[in-house]
C-alpha cells in the first residue's frame, strides 16, 4: 500500500498549466527524488500532499484516504503525520532553538514540561544539534538552521517527510549531514518522503548509500557496492509539469533522452 498517491494529477493558475496529468506513489520507507527545472511543478507538486495546494483535477492520497475530499479541520489532523522542510527554514527569530523544536508540543498542550523537554533533547540528538538547545537562530549557520527545520519538522514522529531544496545554498560537508540524517530517516525510520532538489551530488548520495546501526549502537552510512540496490530511492524527473522519466539511478545514468543528458550536464 502506497504511503503517498497522486492519481492523473493537474493544476492550473489562471491560464498557466502547470501539473499534467501527474500519476506517481511513495512506499513506506521510500524516498522520491524530484528534479526538474525551475517551474517545471515540482514545488507545487510537494504542497498538494499535506493539502497546502489543492489540484485542478486528479486526486491525492495519503495512506489511502482522499485528502482532495477533506475539510480543513480533517486536513489539520492529516498532517500531524507529515513533517515538512521548507528552504527557508522559517525559524522563529525570537525564540531559542529548543523553543522553535518545541513549539508544536507548546501549542497542543499535551504533555508536560519534562515530556516536552525530553522530547525535544532527542530530536536533537537525533540531528547532532543537542548542545545548540538554547542558542538562537541568528548564532547558528545556515546548516545548522536547515538542522533545526528538519528537527522541527520531526515532531510527531512523521510517517512522511517532505524535503524542499534542503541542502540548497550549503557547502558540501553541511550538504552531507544534511543527506545523512534523510538516510537515517529513511532506513532506521521507515519514513516515506518526497525530496525536491537540484544537487545532483546530493541526490547522487541519497541513492547509492544505506544506514546500518553497528552492534555498538552507532550509525555506519554503507557505500553500494554490488552487494546491495537500493530500491527504495528513486528519481523523478519532471519537464514542463510531466514525468519524464521514473527509476534508480542506473536506469537515469543509461538513459540517451537528449533532455536527460543535458539536463545531468
Amino acid at each position: 500500500m502506497p504511503t503517498i498517491r497522486f492519481e492523473n494529477v493537474t493544476k492550473s493558475f489562471g491560464q498557466d498549466v502547470v501539473l499534467r496529468g501527474i500519476s506517481l506513489q511513495v512506499r513506506k520507507a521510500e524516498t522520491k527524488l524530484l528534479l526538474g527545472s525551475n517551474g517545471s511543478g515540482k514545488t507545487t507538486l510537494l504542497k498538494m500532499v499535506p493539502g497546502l495546494v489543492k489540484p485542478t483535477s486528479g486526486k491525492v492520497f495519503v495512506d489511502e484516504k482522499e485528502i482532495t475530499r477533506m475539510t480543513e479541520d480533517e486536513l489539520r489532523e492529516m498532517r500531524r503525520n507529515i513533517g515538512v522542510v521548507f528552504q527557508e527554514n522559517a525559524l522563529f527569530d525570537s525564540n531559542t532553538v529548543g523553543e522553535n523544536v518545541a513549539y508544536r508540543l507548546l501549542e497542543d498542550g499535551l504533555l508536560s514540561f519534562q515530556e516536552i523537554q525530553a522530547t525535544v533533547l532527542g530530536i536533537l540528538d537525533f540531528v547532532g544539534l543537542k548542545k545548540a538547545i538554547d542558542k538562537m537562530p541568528a548564532e547558528l549557520s545556515g546548516g545548522m538552521k536547515r538542522r533545526v527545520s528538519i528537527a522541527r519538522a520531526l515532531v510527531g514522529a512523521p510517517k512522511i517527510m517532505l524535503y524542499d531544496e534542503p541542502t540548497a545554498g550549503l557547502d558540501p560537508i553541511t550538504s552531507r549531514k544534511i543527506c545523512d540524517l534523510i538516510i537515517k530517516l529513511r532506513d532506521l525510520e521507515g519514513v516515506s518522503s518526497i525530496l525536491v532538489t537540484h544537487d545532483l551530488q546530493s541526490a547522487t548520495t541519497l541513492c547509492s548509500e544505506m544506514a546500518l546501526v553497528e552492534s555498538g549502537g552507532a550509525v555506519r552510512f554503507q557505500p553500494k557496492d554490488g552487494s546491495f540496490h537500493l530500491a527504495n530511492t528513486n528519481f523523478v524527473i519532471i519537464r514542463d509539469g510531466s514525468i519524464i522519466f521514473e527509476g534508480n539511478e542506473e536506469a537515469l545514468g543509461a538513459s540517451e533522452d537528449p533532455y536527460l543528458l543535458e539536463f545531468l550536464n
